[in-house]
């Protein structure tokens, strides 16, 4: 078992944390909304953290919301460069025939990458997804694997994908926790493709179609994501919006109709900037404190975090944030940078609300020998 010591409130690391000094009163905070849908969540963007859930890992089907991940499968292979967005992709009979949303591309014609791309997110167009699928992997069955390989990676732990589109199908199924993940990778890996999402029309081969997402047109900060719907699966949404610096996203999966699951996500969304507020406590690699370090090159080393932390928590309660650190009771030479030293916690009112590991932020070699020989000594006397 590894053991720590714990540094309670660190001045530095406080100081970084807790900027004002009086602390505040607890705000009311009302409970939740309950909406009429299978399942939902409602997560901050950046810290990540739920803030409303409902069966959240229930596995649900997902109908067209499953063309987000046919999405990041194709800005993936745009990023990677085996794919350009003028590149002609010649249409299948497969792609042609199928039923439901079309974006009426035709049997054997040849139509860009960026018009099959618009044709699926604003217009949802099955024909377009597969003409996309295929064109990538040579069949949809082949592009249905890799879109499993990579929910795979991207930790999505209970989604499973038979086809590109969302059609029912047996064993097709995600989560809402899935979804929400999905769509924060999407917006914070792709952001030059994301804004196809807020587009609130497309017209392709002379037929203009409506972006299903009724909130583009209520809400001005909501700029994206995607709908979906069968008669098994429900209404469903995914959206995201920014106010004042806050981005939420929200799932909403099983509602009861079109109009539902807009106003219902709008409920949801509302509630997550009336009440919560998301703070950026520190950046990445940034040195938080210092340990010594015992027969090294050097004395001190740097530690903080490998990744930036955020933190979402009920407005009005910043000043009351407190932070502690637990370090290794010992932490001798050599040393790698991005080796676990110990952990940083974040509370609020006795509750822990964030906990990260902190690393070395550096490298540090063996000192010389006598140097080596005096800190032995050191740690003898130390224990």
């Amino acid at each position: 078992m590894t053991l720590f010591f714990r540094c309670s409130m660190i001045p530095l690391l406080l100081s970084l944390v807790v900027q004002a000094q009086a602390q505040t009163a607890p705000v009311i905070m009302p409970a939740a909304p309950e909406l009429a849908a299978k399942s939902y969540i409602l997560v901050d963007f950046d810290s990540n953290v739920p803030i409303v859930e409902k069966l959240a890992d229930e596995r649900v089907e997902p109908a067209s919301l499953t063309k987000i991940m046919t999405a990041y499968i194709v800005f993936d292979e745009l990023r990677k460069g085996n794919l350009r967005l003028d590149d002609l992709v010649t249409v299948s009979a497969k792609a042609w025939r199928t039923g439901g949303s079309k974006t009426f591309i035709e049997v054997g014609k040849q139509v860009r990458v960026e018009d099959l791309l618009r044709g699926m997110i604003v217009q949802s167009g099955n024909d377009a997804t597969i003409a996309l699928a295929e064109h990538i992997a040579g069949t949809e069955e082949v592009f249905a694997a890799m879109m499993n390989q990579q929910a795979k990676n991207l930790g999505m732990l209970n989604s499973h994908f038979k086809n590109s589109t969302g059609l029912p199908e047996p064993e097709h199924f995600t989560t809402a926790r899935d979804l929400a993940t999905l769509a924060r990778l999407m917006i914070r890996q792709f952001p030059e493709y994301y804004r196809w999402y807020a587009e609130k029309e497309f017209t392709f081969n002379g037929i203009t179609q409506r972006n299903r997402n009724m909130l583009l047109w209520r809400d001005e900060s909501v700029d994206g994501m995607k709908t979906g719907h069968t008669e098994s699966a429900g209404y469903c949404l995914v959206a995201s919006a920014k106010r004042e610096g806050m981005r939420l996203v929200s799932v909403i999966l099983g509602a009861k109709s079109e109009n539902g699951r807009a106003q219902e996500t709008q409920s949801l969304i509302n509630f997550g900037f009336r009440f919560y507020e998301t703070h950026k406590l520190y950046s990445a690699n940034e040195a938080l404190s210092t340990a010594r370090i015992w027969k090294g090159a050097v004395e001190q080393l740097p530690i903080g975090l490998q990744e930036t932390l955020f933190v979402t928590i009920p407005r009005g309660q910043y000043p009351n944030l407190n932070a502690s650190v637990q370090l290794l009771p010992t932490i001798t030479a050599p040393a790698s940078m991005g080796q676990e030293m110990g952990t940083v916690q974040i509370s609020l009112a006795g509750k822990l609300v964030a906990e990260r590991p902190l690393i070395a932020l550096q490298d540090v070699e063996e000192g010389g020998l006598f140097s080596r020989l005096v800190d032995e000594v050191m740690l003898m006397i130390k224990q």
